[in-house]
């Protein structure tokens, strides 16, 4: 089963958000979306400095399996990016609310239309 922590927000394309409290959000994909994924082997990370809307492509991540869009959960400028997973983007795997996370962004607004832990445990319970 699939760790859905209480504390971030979900978008439905399985990326997840951290409010951390000073206008800037982190984001990395799901323990079910990389469980899904299988062994992750590439992560394209966005540029620092970017602005992206919500819904934009930022990326692809790979695994052995396939490869898989990712989308902004929020709008806002990237302000940093996990370098360390072009080396080991196996974190994804290993960690992927921790070490595994893809990028920091301050947004424009408000965190809004995303689904708390209880939301997107039922939406992944549908798909199965």
């Amino acid at each position: 089963m699939s760790q859905v922590p209480a504390t971030l927000h979900y978008a439905e394309s399985h990326e997840w958000v951290l409010d951390n409290g000073d206008g800037t959000v982190t984001v990395g994909i799901s323990d079910h979306a990389q469980q899904a994924l299988g062994d992750v082997v590439f992560v394209e990370l966005p540029e620092v400095g970017q602005t992206l809307a919500k819904g934009d492509e930022f990326g692809v991540i790979e695994s052995v399996k396939a490869a898989s869009d990712l989308y902004a959960p929020v709008s806002g400028e990237v302000i940093a990016v996990n370098d360390d997973l072009e080396d080991a983007p196996e974190s994804v795997n290993e960690a992927p609310y921790e070490g595994g996370w893809i990028m920091k962004i301050r947004i424009d607004g408000a965190i809004e239309g995303l689904m708390d832990a209880n939301a997107y445990q039922a939406s992944i319970d549908a798909e199965a």
